[in-house]
């Protein structure tokens, strides 16, 4: 089943072989260490990032709807028969617009309304305030911290960087309420 959600600005869809340049725009330098492990440095590992992209609906490219542009992309997992797990990564050259968070307001709105969604929630760690900023605007409450929860990059010395995460949560009556 294909996705496509239009927004007033944005169109979030499947990823296509066209969005390989820009892919690889943001994901040759990735900002947070979860993304660490995307990485790429290449045109074709873009390409065959997109070919295991577009085998599932969980990636939505995130795309400027005036030049079908990309611009990041936003993801979901199902974790329960009514919960999913959500996050997102942009290319920094658009950050600062309310691209972010008009493209994760209209994810969530999918999520519960057309997925049937009771709870969604966020990992988030400690040193990306940019996406805490984000998760506290769409009212998503911060339920915790897990102190040294996961690593996603060694330290100079090669042992694990263990990050402190925190996990942002909303439910369907708290989103219906807002």
């Amino acid at each position: 089943m294909q996705i496509k959600i239009e927004t007033p600005r944005l169109i979030l869809r499947s990823f296509e072989e066209k969005d390989a340049v820009h892919l690889l725009e943001y994901l040759a330098e990735p900002q947070v260490n979860c993304f660490a492990s995307d990485k790429i440095s290449s045109l074709e590992q873009a390409v065959e990032k997109i070919g295991k992209r577009q085998k599932t609906n969980d990636y939505l490219a995130v795309c400027l709807k005036d030049k079908d542009q990309l611009i990041g992309e936003i993801f979901f997992q199902k974790e329960e028969p009514d919960t999913y797990s959500v996050g997102w990564n942009f290319n920094s050259k658009f950050q600062g617009k309310g691209y972010a968070s008009e493209s994760a307001q209209s994810l969530l709105n999918y999520l519960f309304y057309q997925c049937n969604a009771r709870r969604i929630y966020a990992y988030v760690e400690e040193d990306n305030l940019a996406s805490q900023k984000l998760c506290e605007r769409l009212g998503l409450r911060k339920e915790g911290c897990f102190m040294e929860f996961i690593s996603f990059v060694q330290n100079t010395d090669g042992t694990p960087k263990y990050e402190n995460t925190f996990q942002y949560a909303i439910l369907k009556r708290e989103w219906d309420a807002k």
